[in-house]
């Protein structure tokens, strides 16, 4: 593809625009209506919406139980895959290749959905010198069951995502607002196969290796993204003080590595989104969801209400965590110590009821185990916007 002209800001001269200037963004939210449902992303297709080859990514939440056995996500995934396949020209090959993310568990009022990016003709987007949406997606070295937990993996995300920034366009790691990813965790296959290579593995807990894949992912990201120096392996899931905030990491049984989707805003790509983010300082903290829908260009009052969006937010993607103190804003709470319902599942439920009542729509992503994602006891928040 050619070169494209753009009018340069505060002027009539164009700027002539090479290959390397990415594709714009199309971006829509669908419902799973069922644990195999693809219908929504098949009407997206069908409707002219987006194109199946143009397809980049699909971030998406499944009714499982958000443990190691949820095996919703590679029903989902197999789905959207299959819908990929058949709608488009590629390869079930090629297909395979497409991050798809999937983070189970729809705790509380949370609703199973997707979230779709996918590249459209320059030609058909709205033009436009204010910063607009790009992603860009890359795969990282192959993780090995020995990387998890160490510098090693550090490393090799950060590679990742740096490649990733290159293929969105984005210079500047002020530019990135939102860094998604899928890594593996440890099986009892995985650590078998470590130890019979003569390695050891950080844990033998493998509910434990999804927390710390993602915390270990986290600071490969806040690496590439200059937040952060090279940690020490000492302080990898325990120096909480380090974190990215723009960081969303998920882990299943599905991939042996790293998949990396990082969006961003890059002017003169043109289109209708934005995206934006800011933090959750605690589990409560909605005037951080409010901040980061800010921050994605939707204008607000003072004091917003779920009717002052207009319908211009896409979704919020939301990384949440129990406070290690076992308080919330002073009071004690139990999530910690109960035996009966993992406290996954019930910071999960709780961060999905504030989100929802800010965007008044349960089809928010929020996702758990967020060690190094944000400070400690909150979390990222990352709202993309429909600037018309």
């Amino acid at each position: 593809m050619g070169g494209r002209a753009l009018i340069a800001p505060g002027g009539d001269a164009t700027l002539e625009i090479g290959d390397e200037m990415p594709d714009p963004i199309e971006v829509r939210k669908v419902a799973i209506e069922s644990v195999t449902d693809a219908s929504g992303l098949a009407r997206l297709i069908d409707e002219g919406v987006i194109e199946a080859d143009r397809v980049l990514a699909v971030i998406g939440k499944t009714e499982g139980n958000g443990g190691v056995n949820d095996y919703t996500r590679i029903l989902a995934d197999r789905a959207f895959r299959e819908v990929l396949v058949e709608k488009g020209t590629r390869t079930p090959e090629e297909a395979g290749r497409v991050p798809l993310v999937w983070s189970g568990g729809t705790d509380g009022v949370l609703s199973p959905h997707a979230t779709i990016f996918a590249s459209v003709d320059p030609a058909k987007a709205v033009p436009t010198d204010e910063p607009r949406l790009s992603v860009g997606v890359a795969m990282s070295e192959a993780i090995l069951p020995e990387d998890i937990g160490r510098p090693a993996m550090v490393e090799k995300v950060a590679a990742g995502v740096r490649e990733a920034m290159k293929i969105a366009g984005i210079d500047d790691p002020a530019d990135v607002h939102y860094v998604q990813t899928k890594t593996p965790l440890l099986t009892l296959s995985t650590i078998t196969d470590a130890r019979e290579r003569g390695h050891t593995v950080v844990t033998e807990d493998t509910l434990k290796s999804m927390d710390i894949s993602n915390s270990t992912t986290a600071l490969g990201i806040a690496v590439a993204l200059g937040e952060i120096d090279m940690p020490s392996a000492d302080q990898i899931h325990r120096d909480l003080s380090l974190y990215s905030s723009v960081a969303s990491c998920s882990s299943g049984v599905e991939l042996d590595r790293a998949q990396i989707v990082v969006v961003g805003n890059v002017r003169g790509i043109g289109g209708r989104y934005r995206a934006g983010h800011a933090v959750m300082r605690d589990a409560l903290d909605a005037d951080g969801v409010w901040a980061a829908i800010r921050d994605s260009g939707i204008e607000l009052p003072e004091r917003p209400h779920p009717s002052d969006l207009g319908g211009r937010l896409v979704n919020l993607f939301i990384k949440c965590e129990a406070d290690p103190s076992g308080r919330v804003r002073g009071r004690r709470t139990v999530m910690l110590d109960d035996s009966d319902v993992h406290w996954h599942r019930q910071i999960k439920a709780t961060v999905g009821g504030v989100a929802a009542s800010v965007a008044g729509d349960p089809a928010v992503f929020v996702s758990v185990a967020a060690v190094h994602q944000g400070p400690s006891g909150g979390g990222p928040v990352i709202a993309i916007a429909d600037l018309g």
